[in-house]
């Protein structure tokens, strides 16, 4: 690499290692700037964030008819999305190093042509064989595009507005989930399922040429000289294989009650076995796909733990909402959509707020508001969620759900960034993009396990209390015989229909009671992030990476 005078920053003593930034002299940033505005390049490259975050959603309401379509099971369906989650959280931890390999403008731009074409070829698919091949592929393509946004922001922005920054890539990463099922279903029901795939060539060809006009490399970004890279075989097949396990095991657990299944244990012991492995062989091989040395910074563990956090309870809630509503309540999914769509606008004005708020208070302090405030949220949701909830009481709470939301996003990734060398950027991105994705798979799984679990056990407490022994229960099933009885029934049929109509409410009502003991847990989780917030270290506001003096 020595070779190369554009990565003679190499040479120097690494900084990640010892997680300060003192022990090596910084690259030149001051006198490296963009050709053109920062805020378009950003505008830019969050379009292409945005449109990836979006697939991960979008499909989810088309399941059905995808199904339908090509001739498949539901059970089968399920492939789609777990074929683009996998390849998806594969590729998103050795992005840093492909970026090193290629260039990080060259290994944008071809993960923007390798998602925007493997999202024409889903739309045209076949056979659910094929859709589940393209998809892996868009997934892979996809994998590399929102770490290397945000890493192109960390180096186009001086570090005093890297805040901003962060929120316009925040809104795409948190609005996007939250617009993708609604706007999906829209789709499929008023025209195919297919352009739900075929709606990125536009926007994909677009940024494309875009990226290639405005993009440029900074000196410490491009690609290493020819021969400065060596592959590594083990680790990606260690990755792979523990990734992908994982995944699967994710999506198919509470499907196959988890550890009860055979193929589901397997997995579970394949992906910890690869996982630990992979590790321990990154720690010690000489030039890692991934540079899990970045972890001995232990603000940057900490952070990366956070980010994971935030990944679960992000998606849990916003998991949550629209299926009480359309499983308990009867809403359609664009009327769940509607109650989610306050809390996104919310959020539209809160992650800016933030980004203003980190050029002026510690972030730490800005994680641990957020984090008692979505504590708060989650104790009110335990409060305030029952089956006569209104659409408007439900879209307030929605609202009260992700105000602290608004107030993590932004500083948890600029504490990422402190004591790192500027060169390790795009290997930062890489991995709290690995971990927040990681920490929505597992949320979306806690929580359909959690309240599949949980609703089974208050069905039987309820249903204990709800025999013909207990007055109560006798004087409603009669009350309500009565009443059918009035209206025409035989009384056979009415007390059959009364008690049919009662077991119904119990079921709702074991339900809610498992849709609240999750919020509790959520609840709990967000009260030990706060504590945990002030062991993060002191940055200086206004200076991205820099750690706090004194």
């Amino acid at each position: 690499m020595a070779d190369n005078p554009e990565r003679s920053s190499d040479s120097r003593p690494d900084e990640s290692a010892g997680g300060g930034a003192g022990t090596g002299t910084p690259p030149p940033a001051e006198t490296w700037r963009p050709k053109f505005n920062p805020w378009l390049i950003a505008v830019v490259v969050a379009m292409a964030a945005f449109m990836e975050v979006l697939d991960t959603s979008i499909a989810n309401v088309a399941l059905p008819y995808i199904a339908g379509s090509l001739g498949a099971s539901a059970d089968q369906s399920t492939w789609v999305l777990t074929a683009y989650l996998a390849s998806n959280a594969i590729v998103l931890p050795i992005s840093g190093w492909f970026a090193e390999l290629f260039g990080r403008k060259r290994f944008f731009m071809m993960c923007l042509a390798v998602f925007t074409t493997s999202s024409l070829l889903c739309g045209f698919a076949p056979s659910l064989g094929a859709i589940i091949l393209f998809r892996v592929l868009q997934g892979m393509g996809g994998g590399g595009l929102q770490p290397m946004a945000q890493a192109i922001l960390a180096d186009v922005f001086p570090p005093e507005k890297r805040g901003l920054a962060f929120a316009l890539y925040g809104i795409t990463t948190i609005i996007a989930p939250t617009i993708g099922p609604t706007l999906g279903g829209w789709i499929t029901d008023n025209y195919s399922w297919r352009w739900i795939f075929f709606i990125n060539l536009p926007i994909g060809i677009l940024t494309l040429i875009l990226v290639f006009r405005l993009v440029d490399d900074p000196p410490w970004a491009k690609r290493v000289a020819a021969g400065g890279i060596k592959f590594d075989y083990i680790g990606v097949s260690l990755l792979a294989l523990g990734v992908g396990c994982l995944q699967v095991m994710l999506d198919k657990g509470q499907e196959d009650d988890w550890f009860g299944s055979h193929f589901i244990l397997t997995l579970a012991v394949l992906a910890a076995v690869s996982l630990i492995s992979l590790v321990i062989w990154e720690w010690f091989y000489k030039k890692p796909i991934i540079d899990v040395h970045l972890f001995k910074n232990l603000n940057f563990l900490g952070a990366n733990f956070m980010m994971f956090v935030f990944g679960i309870l992000l998606f849990s809630s916003l998991v949550m909402m629209p299926l009480f509503l359309q499983t308990l309540m009867g809403y359609t999914a664009e009327s769940a959509g509607l109650v989610l769509s306050g809390g996104g606008l919310l959020l539209l004005f809160l992650m800016p707020v933030a980004g203003v708020l980190s050029a002026k208070v510690q972030a730490k302090y800005i994680v641990a508001f957020g984090w008692l405030t979505l504590a708060v949220g989650m104790y009110i949701s335990t409060q305030q969620l029952d089956l006569d909830i209104s659409f408007k009481a439900a879209s307030i709470l929605r609202v009260i759900q992700v105000f602290g939301l608004g107030f993590l996003f932004v500083p948890i990734n600029l504490v990422s960034y402190v004591g790192i060398a500027p060169e390790k950027n795009n290997s930062v991105a890489g991995l709290i993009n690995f971990m927040r994705n990681i920490g929505s798979s597992i949320g979306t799984s806690m929580v359909t396990t959690l309240i599949a679990r949980r609703a089974q056990f208050h069905q039987v407490y309820l249903a204990a209390h709800s025999t013909l022994g207990q007055a109560p229960f006798t004087n409603a099933t009669q009350g309500l015989a009565d009443q059918l009885a009035i209206a025409g029934l035989d009384a056979t049929r009415a007390a059959t229909q009364a008690y049919a109509r009662l077991y119904g409410l119990l079921i709702g009502q074991a339900t809610t009671l498992a849709y609240i003991d999750t919020f509790w847990v959520l609840c709990i989780g967000s009260t030990i992030m706060f504590i945990l917030s002030f062991a993060l270290k002191r940055n200086s506001p206004g200076a991205g990476g820099e750690v706090a003096v004194g």
